[in-house]
């Protein structure tokens, strides 16, 4: 059985553009592959990172800085196995994982985070 959780978060040096909200555009095409890559191999290394299977970034939106288009947000829907019998997923335990590996919520491959927006949905 597949399970799937979401992560979101905003960066802080990549600006917002309606590019980034039409998935056909290709400035949206690449920046989603070149997130999916980065949470993708971030993930791997996680306690998850066995029954990992990979992420699909979803949406960029405005961030939630004060200046408008200076930031943006990601959303994206994670998949990994999961086990009949096996726990659900640590949603708080995958947060601190995702939390230290990006040295505080700060940076993922070369873009800067905002520390305070971080989300593990599941």
């Amino acid at each position: 059985a597949l399970g799937h959780f979401t992560i979101n978060f905003t960066t802080t040096n990549l600006p917002y553009s309606s590019d980034l909200h039409n998935p056909d555009s290709a400035k949206f095409s690449s920046t989603r592959r070149v997130m999916n890559t980065l949470l993708d191999r971030l993930l791997k290394k996680s306690s998850i990172g066995p029954d990992f299977l990979h992420c699909q970034t979803t949406a960029f939106r405005y961030g939630s800085g004060t200046v408008q288009g200076a930031e943006t947000g990601v959303d994206a829907v994670c998949s990994y196995r999961k086990e009949p019998s096996g726990l659900p997923l640590d949603r708080v335990g995958l947060y601190h994982e995702v939390s230290n590996m990006t040295k505080g919520i700060k940076n993922l491959g070369p873009y800067s985070l905002d520390k305070d927006s971080l989300y593990v949905k599941g």
